[in-house]
């Protein structure tokens, strides 16, 4: 006997889902971890590839140039010598931290939470 499928009892979303939209904006590797950092202040790149160890310099690079042409890191080069180039969260990447710290949040209760194994399965 076949199961009866249910209505989706959620209100249906916009024709452009605002969800989609966010985690087009967080959704690769390594983003939320760099714009967590910047959220701290101007960052340099060296100083975020210490930050973010296991990152390499071509991945961090790409995210960062992702990051800035979708508007969420700006990028600053200091006229010095040799040039200096600070990367920081504009308004837009800004508003993206309190999504992220409730991300971390729910990230942390579910690594300490006790794991009882039982009706667990593993693949």
């Amino acid at each position: 006997m076949a199961l009866k499928v249910r209505k989706n009892k959620s209100p249906a979303p916009p024709p452009t889902c605002p969800v989609g939209e966010c985690m087009a904006l967080l959704g690769g590797a390594w983003t939320p971890n760099v714009v967590w950092y910047l959220s701290g202040g101007p960052r340099r790149f060296g100083e975020l590839r210490i930050d973010i160890p296991p990152i390499s310099p071509k991945m961090l690079s790409a995210r960062l140039k992702a990051l800035e042409a979708k508007g969420v890191v700006q990028r600053v080069v200091a006229p010095t010598s040799p040039p200096s180039v600070e990367y920081s969260l504009t308004e837009l990447g800004r508003e993206l931290v309190p999504a992220i710290s409730a991300i971390v949040a729910i990230g942390l209760k579910l690594k300490n939470r006790p794991r009882s194994g039982k009706g667990v399965r593993r693949a």
